[in-house]
């Protein structure tokens, strides 16, 4: 491990994993961490709670699409929602810096109301930090959220039920927030068709749910990008991923602000993208309800399930070949969320 904090550890990537793996999970070590899920599993008497934490730092705070405080509701929402679990409350704390308009602090709390009320959740409880000019830069929130899980849901967050022949699908098209992130970054006001695609993803998971649809696992694909969840989904199991690059969608003009800058696609954040690997048999099924939505209108079987290659995520070119997908690497996209 290395001596020092990296950018690279807050990536998504390796150095995340590393981080988890040899420092928070050697001195916190418990069944409930051990899940390795986006939402930890509770049990009580009367059933189950999902419970998840996050932190936002995103720079700039304001992007075409939403703001610090839409990312933070929508995806606390997310993490549960890829958990198979209702969200139900959330908490919001608040580390401020001083100078920081009232009118730019109302637009994002106004912001976190606005998703809070479409996504069905209740901003239950809070706290507020300010701190000198110049000890943080503009604003940083922590969202937990908690959620209720049916039993019959409980598989999806560690994906104990994925076989070979499941097919993998994802609602749209990949790498939206983070070249909207970057093209900010790099070229200030002037104007672009890219927005990010930040959105609460609860509703239109709920409704594959509750069409019976056999979901075997779902992720939703933040830091590291879809790339990397391909890997977690491969990993430590004896089965393999194989995915077909010209079936995953890509807007042109992401496509084309990747290429400007040197990005891959397969790598760069999503903040409304749920990856999801279902039975065969109901893949048809899964497609019909995710299109019903706005946020699924795209959704696509990129995908499945081999017992080829096991322990690896496979990507299928445009041009015939083949390439063996890693995890992100070091950073690319520091303070994307």
């Amino acid at each position: 491990m290395e001596k020092n904090i990296l950018l690279g550890h807050g990536s998504g990537g390796k150095l995340t994993h590393s981080l988890i793996t040899e420092l928070f999970y050697k001195h916190f070590d418990n069944p409930l961490l051990a899940q390795q899920s986006d939402s930890a599993i509770l049990n009580f008497s009367k059933g189950k709670l999902a419970f998840t934490t996050d932190s936002y730092v995103v720079d700039p705070v304001f992007f075409p699409g939403g703001n610090i405080g839409t990312l933070a509701v929508c995806g606390t929402v997310n993490d549960l929602a890829v958990s198979g679990a209702t969200p139900k409350y959330i908490s919001a704390g608040f580390i401020i810096e001083e100078g920081l308009s009232m009118d730019e602090l109302e637009t994002i709390v106004s912001a976190m109301a606005e998703e809070a009320s479409k996504a069905g959740v209740v901003i239950a409880t809070g706290d507020t930090k300010v701190v000198s000019k110049g000890q943080c830069d503009k604003i940083f929130i922590n969202t937990s959220g908690i959620g209720l899980l049916d039993d019959k849901h409980e598989h999806i967050s560690s994906g104990s039920q994925i076989k070979s022949g499941d097919k993998i699908i994802i609602n749209g098209p990949i790498a939206q927030h983070g070249m909207t992130i970057m093209a900010v970054r790099n070229f200030g006001s002037f104007k672009t068709d890219i927005k990010s695609d930040c959105a609460g993803l609860n509703h239109m998971i709920n409704d594959v749910l509750n069409n019976g649809v056999k979901v075997k696992f779902m992720r939703d694909a933040t830091r590291g990008g879809l790339a990397t969840v391909l890997c977690e989904i491969a990993q430590n199991r004896k089965l393999g991923v194989e995915t077909l690059e010209e079936e995953v969608p890509v807007d042109e003009n992401v496509r084309g602000m990747c290429e400007l800058l040197g990005f891959d696609p397969f790598y760069v954040a999503n903040e409304g993208k749920v990856v999801m690997v279902v039975d065969a048999a109901d893949a048809d099924k899964a497609l019909e309800v995710m299109k019903k939505s706005s946020l699924g209108k795209d959704a696509a079987v990129i995908g499945e399930i081999t017992d080829q290659h096991p322990g690896k995520a496979v990507l299928k070119t445009s041009i015939g070949g083949k390439r063996i997908m890693d995890m992100l690497s070091g950073e690319q996209l520091p303070r994307i969320c």
